[in-house]
């Protein structure tokens, strides 16, 4: 077909669409609330960005559809399309500036692109190529290279952010080296970014986490908790968490794959040795080399890297610690005065903190660090350093642009209502056993269709702990595990929702097609999310203990994977060789 003719079709199906769309709404109440008006056109613009994603493989365009999509609806009160469109594409542009307004939007930016700069000049200064040399000697084999990435992974346990941008680069020349698709290392880094995150006790997560356990189990009178007691009890029940990151194991040791992901270790084991990686519409740092004949040490990677991580943990300290005393909540005043380093102190001091100012600030001062040490070394010159480092930020600046358009339908869907359409449509009356798989379900359905975990978690909570309450007459360990549904289905779709800022960012630290990406991993979380279900939530809701249920999930995890799964092998003697 003619691109022409091509191209003049689809503007003529957009605007019959459009318009179709416009005679559906105007003959629903105007008054009424969004997600009773719009109804199951709620679910039309993170569906419309999910499957134009996949169709087109074109993130940014599928997103900016996506949210001018949301736009039009809100937009939509009569049969002038024209004006609607104009209306749309104006408060669109309001929408994407609001969200780049937003502190903690702009602290995630700017800490990204500070990351991308870092990122950089180690790579300039040797310092990645020392590192990955270093696990290359030891990870010499593609089992042991993606057991190296679960161990990293699950060291940068603070931040999940961090977690992509961290270990992406340091792994890819690694797992490159030994045949290993990119596919798969951006599965590795993402499954334990989120997942990780939100059952560590020292994280960016943790105080939304306990707030909102906080609040919920105050709503339902039960005031001899706390917040932190109730997410310690839900880390056995974060089933989907814990089966993921030994999923990851699993694969990595017997080397079994399926679906896309097969598909692409095959590819990846076929490419000739020492052969370049070739990946479309894959921006990172692949093209950055060392300066020539520097001599490589570990040490310009472990400092800079060494500084984010511990200066990270210190502003966090630091900021809650200062949110607290500029407070009103005496009790917590006189515990940071009287025991700021307590375990208690160390606690509320890191629930309270700014997690995108801390990460900013950590990130500002390992480029500082970065930069001194580049030109101390005489590796590089002062304008150089300075030069590089904004070189590494600039490969950020695509992310920056995705992950503005993800919040920006992420709001849009929001206005337009889609998390209260679908709790009203799946939370009718059930089994109380059936409770938790539900909220599981529920959690896991939002988080991918709205790409946020925090907002799924603030939607879900509320409603979840009077649910579980309710069904089960006011019975801790039941609502403990709906507590628990919540916090790992909102997980779920922030680990493999195609809109999903983690998600973005694991294809941006690795290199890998972000599509891509999305379509090799989704089979495996779902996958898991089964099982989590089956073999998790709902024996839980029968009262079955978590120390039968885990092992259980695992075997039965091992066995279907043998089953639907093949062997993906490599040859031993050429990859020893390479040690």
């Amino acid at each position: 077909m003619n691109r022409n003719v091509r191209i003049g079709l689809i503007a003529a199906v957009s605007i019959i669409a459009l318009f179709l769309l416009s005679l559906w709404i105007s003959q629903t109440p105007a008054n009424a609330d969004n997600s009773v008006r719009f109804g199951i056109l709620t679910l039309l613009p993170p569906l419309v960005a999910i499957v134009l994603a996949f169709i087109t493989k074109e993130t940014v365009l599928s997103l900016f559809i996506g949210v001018f999509v949301g736009e039009f609806m809100l937009c939509s009160n009569d049969l002038n399309i024209i004006s609607t469109i104009i209306n749309a594409f104006l408060n669109l542009g309001s929408q994407i500036i609001s969200c780049m307004a937003d502190p903690w939007n702009a602290g995630i930016i700017l800490q990204c692109l500070l990351i991308g700069g870092v990122i950089q000049l180690i790579t300039k200064m040797g310092g990645a190529k020392a590192l990955a040399d270093a696990f290359a000697k030891r990870a010499n084999t593609p089992r042991k290279a993606q057991l190296f990435t679960w161990i990293l992974g699950l060291c940068v346990f603070f931040d999940d952010y961090a977690n992509s941008l961290i270990v992406g680069p340091i792994m890819r020349p690694v797992m490159d080296k030994l045949r290993v698709s990119r596919e798969k290392l951006a599965f590795v880094v993402d499954a334990t970014a989120a997942p990780v995150a939100g059952i560590a006790i020292i994280s960016t997560w943790i105080g939304l986490e306990i707030s909102l356990i906080a609040a919920g189990f105050q709503s339902v009178g039960a005031t001899n908790v706390t917040g932190f007691g109730i997410f310690l009890q839900t880390i056995p029940y974060r089933f989907y968490n814990i089966f993921i990151l030994i999923f990851i194991v699993i694969s990595a040791l017997t080397l079994y794959e399926f679906g896309p992901m097969k598909k692409a270790e095959q590819k990846a084991r076929a490419r000739k040795k020492d052969e370049p990686v070739v990946v479309a519409e894959a921006p990172g740092f692949d093209e950055v080399k060392p300066v020539e004949g520097i001599k490589l040490s570990v040490w310009n990677a472990i400092i800079p890297i060494g500084t984010l991580i511990i200066g990270a943990l210190i502003a966090f300290y630091w900021s809650g610690y200062t949110t607290i005393l500029g407070g009103e909540d005496q009790a917590l005043i006189t515990l940071m005065k009287t025991a700021p380093l307590s375990f208690n102190g160390i606690f509320e001091a890191l629930s309270a903190s700014d997690a995108s100012v801390a990460l900013f600030q950590a990130a500002l001062l390992a480029s500082i660090v970065a930069i001194v040490m580049a030109v101390g070394e005489k590796i590089l010159s002062i304008e150089d350093a300075i030069s590089e480092w904004i070189g590494g930020m600039k490969t950020i600046v695509i992310t920056g642009v995705i992950l503005l358009l993800a919040w920006s339908l992420g709001g849009v869907i929001g206005d337009v209502g889609t998390a209260d359409y679908l709790v009203g449509v799946l939370s009718g009356s059930i089994p109380a056993f059936i409770v938790p798989a539900l909220i599981f379900i529920l959690g896991a359905v939002i988080s991918f269709a709205t790409g946020t975990a925090y907002g799924t978690m603030s939607i879900l909570m509320p409603l979840a702990i009077p649910l579980g309450w309710a069904v089960s007459t006011g019975d801790m360990s039941f609502t403990i595990v709906c507590t628990s549904g919540v916090l790992t289905g909102a997980i779920f779709g922030d680990h493999c929702s195609p809109i999903s800022d983690t998600t973005i960012l694991s294809s941006m630290g690795t290199s890998c097609n972000h599509i891509d990406h999305v379509q090799t991993q989704i089979y495996y979380a779902i996958f898991v999310a089964i099982i989590a279900i089956v073999f998790g939530y709902i024996p839980a809701g029968l009262g079955v203990p978590w120390y039968i249920l885990i092992p259980v999930g695992v075997v039965v995890m091992f066995i279907g994977l043998r089953i639907i799964g093949e062997k993906v092998d490599f040859d031993e003697v050429e990859e020893d060789s390479t040690s």
